[in-house]
């Protein structure tokens, strides 16, 4: 395996109340990681990632992502600081672009999408290591900013990357990348060349169907993701199809495959154990 993680998706489709007894689930059955979108327009990255990891006591959470322009620099390092004091060496947070077609219905769409990017990234990352931010950008502007409580134990920052030219800056700037979902281990390999660092995390999204009328489901929502290759884009079948198509992401140089149900699933508490007590066990 690499030496690669496994975790799942409650997704964001998922009605908030109930993420506190699927996280307690999770916690319960001893999944390492459960991963929260911010989406529009389902529930907010920060406040469902705060009720997971208070209705938890050992699993970690990680936003994956963060869509910059929806978010204020300032309070959004409150907010993970906040978490992160409360619930040190739980948490991982990925910033990103969003998705630009929402971001144009809220009216956050920003011309240069990258430059937002790495302003609010770093910006953000001093302000969590305690030190006072002046910042004169094209899009953060902060003077003399310094938080209160900036955490003692500094959460794992990523960047959600997809093209060449934010694969490169989080390789410059992030300690790990997020893949979208429907991206292949062939994907996965051309990221990392494009990633150019050494010690880097690489988060990816894969689509995971068990039992009957899996595949169909995977296939089909793959497909209508955009996938280039939704076959080599999903792990379907039984645990142990599963845990050997994990092996093919970790083989290509993921440090967390992250299985993500369909939309679709009938069951997303026995897709958690499944992937807890039938998975993991074939990938240690």
């Amino acid at each position: 395996m690499s030496g690669a993680r496994i975790a799942v998706v409650l997704r964001p489709e998922l009605p908030p109340e109930d993420l506190i007894q699927l996280a307690r689930c999770a916690d319960e059955v001893g999944i390492y990681e459960v991963w929260l979108w911010e989406d529009c327009f389902f529930g907010g990255g920060i406040a469902t990632a705060a009720t997971v990891l208070a209705a938890t006591s050992r699993l970690g959470v990680a936003i994956g992502v963060l869509p910059t322009p929806m978010r204020n620099t300032a309070i959004t390092a409150m907010e993970i600081s906040a978490l992160a004091r409360i619930h040190p060496g739980r948490l991982r947070v990925g910033f990103g672009h969003g998705v630009q077609s929402w971001m144009r219905q809220i009216g956050a769409k920003v011309e240069s999408p990258l430059t937002l990017l790495r302003e609010q990234f770093g910006a953000v990352e001093r302000l969590l290591r305690g030190e006072s931010v002046t910042v004169s950008g094209r899009y953060v502007n902060l003077d003399d900013v310094t938080l209160a409580w900036p955490p003692e134990k500094m959460p794992e920052l990523l960047v959600g990357a997809t093209g060449p030219k934010t694969l490169a800056l989080s390789g410059e700037l992030a300690q790990g990348t997020v893949l979208s979902g429907g991206t292949t281990p062939d994907g996965v390999r051309r990221a990392i060349d494009h990633i150019g660092a050494q010690d880097h995390d690489v988060v990816v999204y894969v689509l995971c169907a068990f039992g009957s009328g899996g595949r169909e489901r995977a296939l089909a929502e793959a497909a209508a993701s955009g996938s280039e290759s939704p076959e080599d884009a999903i792990a379907v079948g039984t645990a142990a199809d599963v845990a050997a198509a994990a092996r093919r992401w970790a083989d290509a140089g993921a440090t967390t495959v992250v299985l993500q149900p369909t939309v679709d699933e009938p069951d997303v508490r026995e897709f958690i154990r499944l992937v807890a007590q039938e998975v993991q066990p074939l990938l240690v």
